[in-house]
This record gives C-alpha cells, sequence and structure tokens, in this order.
C-alpha cells in the first residue's frame, strides 16, 4: 500500500533593518515564533540593514538572489519576510523567488484563522484577511499557481482557493455582507453588555502579550470561585492560543463577585487592520472597570512586552482604566519563598506554583471598591432582597439580623447607593 507524506513546511526568514528599529532581533525571534505556531520549521535567517526599502522588491534585486539561492540550498517551499510588502513587492518577490512568499501579517491572518472558534470571531479573521487580499489579487495568484492550487498553501489556507480567485469586485461584495453580519453581532454584544450593567457586577479585563499565561490566570482563579458552574478555558503553550474573548463570572468567599473576560493577546506592532478587525472583541477590556496586565516576567524582553501591550491598550483607547501588573511565572526566577510579593501595582505570582492567588483576589477586590460608596443602613425584613445585591454588587462590611430589621455596613456601586437612602441610619 503506498505512503502518502505530507511536506514538510521549511522557510527562509527574511528581515529588514531600519535605523529606528531598536528591537530588530527580539522582532526576528517573534516571527520564528508565529511560525512555530503554524508548525513551519525555519531553516534560516537572512537579514539586512537599510535605510530605505526598495520600492520593487522591498530588499534589493541583489539580496533577492541570494534568498534564492537560501531557497534552492535549504529545499525550503515558504519564503516569510519580517516586514508588511506591498501588492507591488509581494508580486515581484513571487515572480522572482521558487516557492511562496509571504509577509508577517499573512502569517498572523493564518494563526488567528485556525485558533477562531466562535462565528463572530471566524467571521472578523474572514474580513480581515479579504482585506489584505484586494489589493494583492495578482501575487497572490502567482503564490496560487505556483503551489500547483495545492490545499496546503499558506496564502489560501483558511480562506480558500476560490476566495483568492475572486475579482475584486466579488471580494468587496463579501466584505459588505460580512460588515452587515458583524454590526449584527456587535449589537447582541452590546445588549449583553447593558444586562451586565444593570446588574452592576464590576468587570475585570485579563490582557497582555501572547502566552503570558492569562488562560491559565483565569482558570486558576475559577478554582478559587464559589461559582462551581464556571467552566474552564483552554490553555496551550503556544502564541494566540486565545483568539475568541470569554467571560466568567468569579465569586468571592464574602459573596463578592466581579465578571472576568480573557482576551486575544497581543504582539508587537500588531497590524492595524487586524486590531481594527478584532475592535469589538477586545471591547471587553475598553469597558472594564480593572485592567489586569499579565506579565511573563521570567522572558528577558518582559519590559518590552508590557510597552507593546500599554500600546496597543493606548489605541484601544483604553489607557486611562485602572490597571495592576500581574507578574506571572516568578517561580523561573525568583526563590519560591519570596513569593507573592507586592510592589507598588505590581504583584508578583506564580500561578504554576499557586502562588499569589489569593493575594491577587484581595488586591482586585481592593481597586474596585475604591470607587464604591460607604452606606449605613437598617434594611426593612420587606427589603431583604437588597442584601443579596449589597453581597453580589458591593463590599459588605458588616451585618447584623436585629428585631426591627437588617443592619447593615457596605460599600456600593453609586446606582445602588441612591436605592439605598431611604434605608439611612
Amino acid at each position: 500500500m503506498e505512503e502518502y507524506k505530507i511536506e514538510e513546511k521549511k522557510a527562509i526568514l527574511v528581515g529588514v533593518q531600519f535605523p529606528d528599529n531598536k528591537d530588530f532581533s527580539l522582532d526576528m525571534e517573534e516571527l520564528a515564533g508565529l511560525c512555530e505556531a503554524l508548525s513551519i520549521r525555519p531553516v534560516t535567517s537572512l537579514s539586512q540593514s537599510l535605510a530605505r526599502e526598495d520600492s520593487a522588491s522591498f530588499i534589493g534585486s541583489g539580496k533577492v538572489e541570494e534568498v534564492r539561492e537560501a531557497v534552492l540550498f535549504h529545499e525550503a517551499n515558504l519564503v516569510i519576510f519580517q516586514n508588511p510588502l506591498s501588492p507591488s513587492q509581494l508580486h515581484n518577490l513571487t515572480k522572482a523567488l521558487p516557492c511562496e512568499v509571504l509577509d508577517r501579517t499573512q502569517l498572523i491572518l493564518q494563526i488567528f484563522s485556525e485558533r477562531a472558534k466562535t462565528k463572530e470571531a471566524k467571521m472578523q479573521v474572514k474580513y480581515a484577511t479579504l482585506e489584505y487580499l484586494l489589493p494583492r489579487l495578482v501575487g497572490l495568484r502567482e503564490n496560487l499557481s505556483r503551489q500547483g492550487g495545492a490545499s496546503g498553501s499558506l496564502s489560501n489556507r483558511g480562506s480558500g482557493e476560490k476566495q483568492i480567485e475572486l475579482d475584486k469586485r466579488k471580494i468587496q461584495e463579501e466584505m459588505a455582507i460580512l460588515r452587515r453580519e458583524l454590526k449584527k453581532q456587535e449589537e447582541v454584544r452590546k445588549v449583553k453588555r447593558q444586562k451586565r450593567d444593570r446588574a452592576a457586577i464590576p468587570r475585570v479585563a485579563l490582557v497582555g502579550y501572547t502566552n503570558a499565561g492569562k488562560s491559565s490566570l483565569m482558570n486558576a482563579l475559577l478554582a478559587l470561585s464559589k461559582d462551581s458552574q464556571a467552566e474552564g478555558v483552554e490553555e496551550k503553550d503556544m502564541l494566540f492560543a486565545t483568539l475568541d474573548t470569554t467571560i466568567r463570572r468569579i465569586v468571592q468567599e464574602k459573596g463578592e463577585e466581579f465578571l472576568l473576560a480573557d482576551t486575544v493577546g497581543f504582539i508587537r506592532s500588531l497590524p492595524d487592520k487586524l486590531l481594527d478587525a478584532f475592535h469589538s472583541t477586545l471591547e471587553e477590556a475598553v469597558e472594564a472597570d480593572l485592567i489586569l496586565q499579565v506579565v511573563d516576567y521570567s522572558d528577558e524582553n518582559y519590559q518590552k512586552h508590557m510597552d507593546a501591550t500599554l500600546d496597543t491598550l493606548k489605541k484601544l483607547e483604553a489607557g486611562h482604566i485602572p490597571m495592576l501588573y500581574v507578574m506571572n511565572k516568578c517561580d523561573k526566577v525568583l526563590p519560591l519563598e519570596e513569593l507573592p510579593k507586592l510592589r507598588g501595582e505590581k504583584l508578583y505570582i506564580s500561578v504554576k506554583e499557586k502562588l499569589g492567588l489569593k493575594e491577587l483576589v484581595e488586591k482586585i477586590s481592593q481597586v474596585l471598591s475604591a470607587g464604591l460608596k460607604q452606606v449605613n443602613i437598617l434594611l426593612p425584613y420587606s427589603a431583604s432582597a437588597y442584601e443579596s445585591r449589597i453581597r453580589s454588587e458591593g463590599k459588605l462590611l458588616s451585618l447584623s439580623y436585629e428585631e426591627d430589621g437588617i443592619l447593615i455596613s457596605a460599600k456600593v456601586p453609586a446606582a445602588l447607593e441612591a436605592q439605598l437612602r431611604v434605608y439611612a441610619i
């Protein structure tokens, strides 16, 4: 019986360092990580320092020939550029090189395509892909032709061979349909958010560099929660393991609760078109009462990852929201007996070793309660339904059941405080 072997994807990575890029080596490392997320094996990297890009091929004819020789020598079937390529550059490089040519944006789009699970996330990825394809039809058809129409081609995987052959008009029509469908999804999300607003339950968003441990932290906090029915989220040690925003309810010891949202991970220089496509999904961070920036403290580039996350939050207009820095994976670089420790707004923890989780919940509670108003009330038993609202929406300071009612001292949101004034003592 004849055996069929799936062709291994081997890539030549190409990057150009411009004078204003001080983190070029970090960019190339990240490109290799993106490749690994798609099971692509980088066989070698070629780099070049330029004052400005070559308009025809980005890297110049001499470097193109060097890349071509590397493809033949390593028997590579992909050339992946760290830098974004213009439509004409992609077209010219595809003609000059004997294999498929991609840039970083295409690579990220493919990862997003494979990770998307919900209907909305799939539509967002498809829209961003079509938006990328539209001005690049000629170059991408060249890529498809070179692959012999193979379904394993990365430039058409996820979108499909049909999409690449669509003319501009059909792509524009499909994008219009997707825009309308995404608008409907946005309205559904808006209604859900309004319901949460009425419930007045505080919202906390997990953000951070991809693979910093956000999903692991969410699962660890769910394990501490008194809401035993809450389902955990998937954890994987890879870039962009989480693409769909997940929201779970965390119930604390004293009945206080908050909603915790796990969001897509950030990377350096996340393409603006992708950020635009996922803006509605990332609104959970924009609408949060508190942001937890999860940081892989064991990564030597953690400060640059923090900067990249803050830059992305500014683009999302979420830079004004209170933030706690959760320095995760500290067990790799600090003695366990030093954990957890709090330094200003930074809490050093280890999700893996379950160190600092209770302290984090306490800190979250402190920050969320800082915006609450204190009430001292005698609640008649006929209005006892307010007790559960005070427990879930606010912070209960003291409670005693008296003959003529429930004596409560608590901190509650302004809207609830207004309703309780009639019972003030």
